[in-house]
């Protein structure tokens, strides 16, 4: 068995931090009062003295600060996280013990006022490591709850484990000094657990975490530069943090805070709240909470790039918040239960803040909180709620998702709850029409290397060949059982003669009805918007030719076909092939077979083209010679009974047609020579018989 581990801590402070920090307290209020709010200067009496600006000390704003750490660890968590304070200046001072009843801010602040301001020692150095030795003393003292844990163990179970924090608030000035600290309490604390292990009312520390605060007045450097510390050995880890002691000490104690106890920020934004000055009126104000990280653990489970726009960085803060929005509050929270996954308590920040304090006592009526959570799509959930159960304030984590108690999604509904118009009934029959059962992995009666698992799925590949997933994508299943027949059958491996009759009186009624201008008897093309009569028997008649091309799986299925494209003047596929594509190989060979035959062969060829071809007689040499010349080619698909020969002419004559004039020459050629320089010669047979004139005169 084994129990959670303790969380101590202990804060040993340095007493002698009496240096100014830089931060200035206005005495002389009522006079800056009453000139600020004048338009005029207000004179100062003669017999009064102006008062001079107080300086706050180091160890006012340590104090300060260390208070509300507490106040947050102490209202997160009441009775399970201990501190305790030790002030060191020429001598220790305890301030608290691990009695659960002194753990309050009362016993604390009462404990610091009997202390005093710090002390100015001169000359000397307060001795830091007496402090520390006390410190490390304390975390071997058990408290109530591990004292109670120890005594009620048994021989087999899991010691309990005493783990603890040690923060020391002072000033240091170099890295040396840094270095023999840890040194010298690394020493301490190994001695130290050797005398715990061999006194029975003492533990031995587990893990032993070293936090300093450096300290520092506001508007100067420190020297300390700012890098991480190597852990000294597995039971202690070191962290060093520079802090300026003025307004930014407050806010660095509590990303601390976030840090050592696992904590996160909620910033509630939109809250409506009432003017004090004017009461009709009302604005919206933020109230940031601190409460444990597990809060978040629902909302930032998704992927950090989709979740990124809900952190964001408060200004003079160094953490990330999440910001969720008000939604209007209900008063009858006593009334109705939430599906919640998780309680945590919160505080707030600011907790002496106006908004912090209506916020606060409107949770404290009895009232609760939604809390919306925006997404990046821009719609919103809610995903918290605030509410007081016992007088304390809790933030609740709400199921975003379907909960577990209601009825699981229908089939229907898509994502985001959208009904879609999935083929529910259809899916149901193929389901029924595909199901497997166990069957000895043998060999079929009257089929070669056929097992009954192959044969299942060719079945399951015949049946989803042309499947529609939505009503809305077909227009074929939505006839209902007026086409049932045609579609059921043409799914089977083999088919009838009844059964093809049965098919081709499905294509006839639906022909039937278009010539009669009947509407298809379908809801989702009656709810066609603009969808004309004739577009929706066009779009059943290009589907139910798809479905018919898909399915041809003997020549019987084929016959179908052929009823189809008789009926809108088609030509169908002469020949069953099991591929469904045109195999365009072979229609390129049958090509160049064409082009080297001569022409007494391509005009019998294609004469022969448009009828049926007469058996030949191969035992004569024309007979022999006809065997080489390939059949028609078959028709491609939807080409209305276009053969590829035909589409190769039209392709070569279109592309002759955009080339440019033939070569005149060319033209003029007899017998496939051209004569050059024609008219050069022309010219010279004209001169000579000019000449032969000239000579005769």
């Amino acid at each position: 068995m084994a129990f959670p581990t303790s969380h101590k801590t202990v804060f040993v402070m340095d007493h002698t931090l009496s240096s100014s920090s830089g931060v200035k307290l206005e005495m002389d209020t009522f006079s800056k009062s009453r000139s600020s709010s004048s338009s005029q200067p207000v004179s100062q009496p003669m017999n009064l003295i102006p008062l001079l600006p107080v300086s706050k000390s180091l160890w006012t704003c340590a104090v300060e600060a260390i208070t509300e750490y507490c106040r947050i660890v102490w209202d997160i968590f009441p009775g399970s996280r201990l501190i305790r304070f030790i002030a060191v200046d020429k001598s220790c001072h305890k301030l608290l013990s691990w009695n659960i009843e002194e753990q309050s801010l009362t016993n604390l602040m009462t404990s610091f006022m009997m202390l005093g301001p710090a002390k100015n020692l001169g000359s000397g150095k307060v001795d830091l490591m007496k402090g520390l030795k006390a410190g490390i003393e304390a975390l071997t003292e058990p408290s109530a709850i591990q004292h109670e844990k120890r005594t009620s163990l048994t021989e087999n179970a899991t010691k309990v484990l005493n783990k603890g924090r040690i923060i020391l608030v002072t000033k240091m000035d170099s890295e040396d000094d840094v270095k023999v600290l840890k040194e010298k309490f690394h020493d301490i604390l190994l001695h130290m657990n050797k005398t715990a292990a061999a006194t029975d009312n003492l533990m031995a520390i587990n893990h032993c975490d070293l936090v300093i605060l450096n300290l520092w007045p506001d508007g100067q450097v420190c020297p300390l530069p700012r890098r991480p510390w190597p852990d000294v050995s597995t039971i202690m880890s070191c962290e060093l943090t520079n802090i300026q002691g003025g307004t930014s000490l407050a806010p660095k104690l509590c990303n601390l805070v976030l840090k050592h106890y696992d904590l996160a920020s909620t910033t509630v934004t939109g809250i409506p709240m009432k003017e004090e000055q004017n009461a009709s009126s009302s604005a919206n104000y933020d109230v940031e909470l601190f409460h444990p990280a597990a809060a978040h653990a629902a909302i930032l489970k998704g992927i950090p790039a989709e979740t990124a726009h809900l952190k964001t960085y408060r200004e003079g803060t160094d953490y990330e918040t999440v910001t969720l929005k008000w939604c209007t509050p209900r008063s009858n929270a006593s009334m109705e239960l939430q599906h919640c996954s998780s309680a945590y308590r919160i505080t707030s920040v600011d907790v002496n803040s106006r908004p912090s304090s209506c916020l606060t006592n409107f949770l404290l009526n009895g009232r609760w909180v939604m809390l919306e959570m925006p997404r990046k799509s821009g719609s919103k959930v809610i995903s918290h709620m605030l509410a007081c159960h016992g007088g304390d304030i809790y933030i609740h984590t709400m199921y975003t998702a379907r909960s577990i108690l209601e009825d699981p999604p229908s089939i229907s509904e898509g994502c985001g709850g959208r009904v879609t118009d999935y083929r529910i009934p259809d899916f149901g029959e193929l389901i029924k029409a595909n199901r497997l059962a166990p069957f000895p992995d043998i060999l079929l009666e009257g089929e070669e290397n056929v097992t009954p698992l192959e044969q299942s799925r060719e079945q399951l590949v015949r049946h989803t060949k042309y499947w529609p997933i939505t009503l809305s994508s077909t227009s074929l299943f939505n006839l209902g059982a007026q086409i049932e027949p045609l579609t059921t059958l043409m799914l089977k491996e083999t088919l009838t003669e009844e059964e093809v009759v049965e098919c081709k009186q499905v294509i006839l009624m639906l022909v039937s009805m278009e010539v009669r201008g009947e509407p298809l008897p379908s809801p989702m093309a009656q709810r066609g918007k603009g969808m004309k009569r004739e577009d929706q028997y066009r779009a059943l008649w290009v589907e139910l030719e798809q479905y018919l091309q898909l399915h041809l799986h003997s020549p019987a299925h084929e016959k179908v076909l052929e009823c189809f494209m008789e009926c809108h003047n088609k030509v169908a596929t002469p020949e069953y092939k099991n591929d469904d594509k045109v195999d365009i190989d072979q229609a390129l060979k049958e090509l160049d077979e064409y082009n080297y035959m001569t022409e007494r062969e391509k005009a019998e060829f294609n004469a022969g083209s448009g009828s049926k071809h007469t058996p030949t007689d191969l035992s004569t040499p024309e007979g022999k010679r006809k065997r080489t010349i390939p059949p028609p080619l078959a028709p491609m698909g939807r080409s209305g009974g276009v053969s590829l020969l035909t589409l190769w002419e039209n392709k070569v004559s279109s592309e002759q047609s955009r080339r440019c004039l033939e070569f005149q020459g060319r033209m003029k050629a007899e017998d496939n020579v051209t004569k050059l320089y024609v008219n050069l010669k022309q010219k010279e047979k004209e001169k000579e018989e000019g000449s032969r004139k000239s000579s005769k005169v």
